[in-house]
This record gives C-alpha cells, sequence and structure tokens, in this order.
C-alpha cells in the first residue's frame, strides 16, 4: 500500500508513520509511507511530501498516486483567532478530502477529538456521540467537530472514511500535555481542581497509534463512522497527573482550586488572551478547566469489537515508561 500520514511533525503523526513502517517490515511487505506537513517529519523510512493544508498545489501533490490517508494535521491550541483554526482545520479538511478523492484514494481516516461531542457535562460510561459543532467549547473543538461532520459526509462507496477520537494522548516525547504539566508543576503553578477527584479516561501514545491503524485495516467495518479510543482505564485526574509529575521529577501539585472558580478564570482569560494573547498557551481556559474538572470516561465495547484492537500498553506500565524516557534524557522540560 501507499499511504499518507498528515501531519507526520506531530508526536502522533510521527508515531502512527513510523508505525506502519515497522508494520510493512514485520509482514515483509513493501508499502510506502508518505508524510505531509510543512517541514521534514524526521520519521525513518518515511518520503516527507512537504507543504501546506491550505495550499490546494501542495495538497494535490501529496495525495497523487496514494491508496490511504490517515489525516492528522490541525491546528491544536487553547486559544488563537478563529479564522485560523477555520483555515486548517475546516478548510483544510475539505480540501484534503476533495483533492484524495479527485486522486483515487480508497481510504481515509480522519483523525478527531472526543471535543466534539463535549458540551460542559460530565461524560460516564458513553460512546461516541454526534459532533455538534454549535455546542463545542473553544474554537478547536468546534472547527474539529465541523471537519468531522465534513469527513463523515464524504463517506461512499469507493472513497470510504472513518473518524478515530483518541481521547487525551501522552507519552513520551510529548510536548502538548506532558512537558506542559511537568514544567508548571516545577513552577509552582499546577492547581489541582475540586481536589483531582474527576475521573477520567486518557490514551498512551502507542496505544492511539495501534488504533488508528485499526482504522484502517479495518476500513469495511469502520467506514461512516466515529469511534472513541481511551486506554479504557478511568483514573482520578489527580493521581494521572502526580504520576506525569513523579515521571518527570516534578513536585506533585498541592494548591487546590474549586473548580466553578476555575472556570469563571478560565473564561475570563479567554478574553484577555483574544485582546493580547502571549506567547504560549494561557494558563487556563474554560475547556481547560472542564477538563480537570469534570469526569469523561466512554465506553469502549463498540471501538474493540470495530477495530478488533485492544491496548496493549496500560497506564501504569505508560508511566514506567515516561519515567525511564525522563531519566535517559536527563533535562527538563521549559517552564512555560
Amino acid at each position: 500500500m501507499r499511504i499518507l500520514v498528515t501531519g507526520a511533525s506531530g508526536l502522533l503523526g510521527r508515531t502512527v508513520a513510523a508505525a506502519l513502517i515497522a508494520r510493512s517490515a514485520r509482514l515483509q511487505r513493501r508499502d510506502r509511507i508518505y508524510t505531509f506537513q510543512r517541514g521534514p517529519s524526521g520519521v525513518h523510512g518515511a518520503e516527507d511530501r512537504l507543504g501546506s493544508l491550505t495550499d490546494r498545489d501542495a495538497v494535490e501533490r501529496a495525495v497523487a498516486g496514494v491508496d490511504a490517508v490517515i489525516h492528522l494535521a490541525a491546528k491544536v491550541s487553547f486559544a488563537g483567532a478563529p479564522e485560523k483554526f477555520d483555515a486548517v482545520n475546516i478548510e483544510g479538511t475539505r480540501l484534503l478530502l476533495d483533492a484524495a478523492e479527485k486522486a483515487g484514494v480508497a481510504d481515509v481516516v480522519f483523525i478527531s477529538s472526543p471535543s466534539v461531542a463535549h458540551y460542559g457535562g460530565a461524560i460516564m460510561g458513553d460512546g461516541a456521540a454526534p459532533a455538534r459543532p454549535q455546542l463545542a467549547r473553544g474554537d478547536y473543538a468546534r472547527s474539529k467537530g465541523e471537519a468531522e461532520l465534513l469527513a463523515l459526509a464524504a463517506d461512499r462507496p469507493g472513497f470510504r472514511v472513518t473518524a478515530i477520537r483518541p481521547h487525551v494522548v501522552w507519552g513520551p516525547g510529548d510536548t502538548q500535555l506532558v512537558e506542559r504539566v511537568i514544567a508548571r508543576a516545577k513552577a509552582g503553578r499546577l492547581p489541582l481542581l475540586d481536589a483531582g477527584a474527576a475521573l477520567i479516561d486518557t490514551t498512551y501514545i502507542d496505544n492511539a497509534a495501534d488504533a488508528i491503524i485499526a482504522g484502517l485495516e479495518r476500513m469495511d467495518h469502520a467506514h461512516g463512522k466515529a469511534l472513541v479510543v481511551t486506554n479504557g482505564e478511568p483514573r482520578p485526574v489527580g493521581e494521572l497527573l502526580a504520576g506525569i509529575c513523579a515521571a518527570g521529577g516534578a513536585p506533585l501539585p498541592q494548591r487546590r482550586v474549586p473548580g466553578w472558580l476555575a472556570r469563571g478564570a478560565g473564561a475570563a482569560i479567554e478574553r484577555f488572551w483574544a485582546v493580547r494573547p502571549g506567547t504560549d498557551e494561557p494558563p487556563m481556559t474554560r475547556f481547560l478547566a472542564e477538563q480537570l474538572s469534570t469526569a469523561h470516561w466512554f465506553d469502549q465495547r463498540q471501538t474493540r469489537e470495530v477495530l478488533d484492537w485492544e491496548p496493549r500498553i496500560g497506564v501504569d506500565e505508560g508511566l514506567s515508561r515516561l519515567a525511564a524516557y525522563y531519566g535517559a534524557a536527563g533535562t527538563a522540560p521549559r517552564i512555560r
């Protein structure tokens, strides 16, 4: 097979591309793995096709001659101008789907997020509810919801599309979650909301990559569906944060803040950030406060049946790997 992975400059995209290459070698096949992003992917054995998701010519070159696309490229942030999220996540996905179908691509795995169906309340044992962008929290979730609807609407005979929603992906080398948690804990800026009692699901990086590849392999069963992917091991958020901090040599979070106060502060910070954005992510947003103070764990039975997949690395083993990574790296994340 000739498979294109978009967004391989990110941790999950790189891991998926590398796993596809390893799978090809293991099965003694001659799959060709391409990546598409603005800079080199750094994935050994992959062929980079460079460009922007908003550049029609670059996208058409990227999908030329491939059989399948795994689409991870996205603007991921807690803040930013709405039109930038729309340009990459919605219009970029629309452009990619159009170019891929015209190029004769057979299968597309669209990587979405459970946030497209999270409206601020608790999620306890639910499946993959339909995306409702108009209710989503923040421009990332809204734009990903719009893009998922576009992707699933494109599913048809000869052009099959599935949406995989990995939830809170983490692991060694993760700069989006793990390094921010460790850096903020070391700086004394990591509060526990509502004592860290909210029960949440997460997904170890290798498990997320395996599930995404299973989505491609099981397209006969998965097309037209949205599937949430997690480890299926809900833990109190305080326990997970403590495990990450311990792995990275950071002090455990001690400061406790009521969830309602953090949500109010997050909303105020969002308004301030819209006028005077900082150089990094805002310290709190309404969506982040809800994620840290509200239960969100999922029923994985349909996902595992459709994908014929189960996670192979548990949370505790993942934390052990994280500790080994930071012990070997000998460096601490940057303070943000």
